[in-house]
């Protein structure tokens, strides 16, 4: 398989400051103003359900994991601090096997 410019395939991502870092640079571009890493994007006027789906295409194609059943739960992007938990988590090895 080869990689298409237009889809880079993902660098390891940083630690958790890191991906702190970037979702909110990301969260900035893509809303026009600035987050603190514990607001609640959804509330009081915040984001829409819609976006939540655009963040986790940008969360799995940024980081290389795979967002799947449980944890596409709302409360797992209500902030960039659960974002960046959420990545953190997804990024350690399957217990007792290879992750397939």
């Amino acid at each position: 398989m080869t990689t298409s410019p237009d889809r880079p395939v993902p660098e390891p991502a940083g630690d958790a400051d890191t991906v702190r870092t970037d979702l909110l640079q990301f969260l900035a571009k893509h809303t026009g103003r600035d987050w603190a890493a514990d607001a609640d994007v959804f509330g009081n006027g915040g984001l829409s359900s819609i976006f939540a789906m655009e963040l986790v295409v940008h969360l799995e194609r940024t980081y290389g994991i795979a967002i799947r059943g449980a944890d596409l739960r709302m409360d797992n992007f209500r902030t960039v601090r659960r974002m960046g938990s959420l990545v953190e988590r997804l990024r350690q090895p399957a217990p007792g096997g290879s992750g397939a």
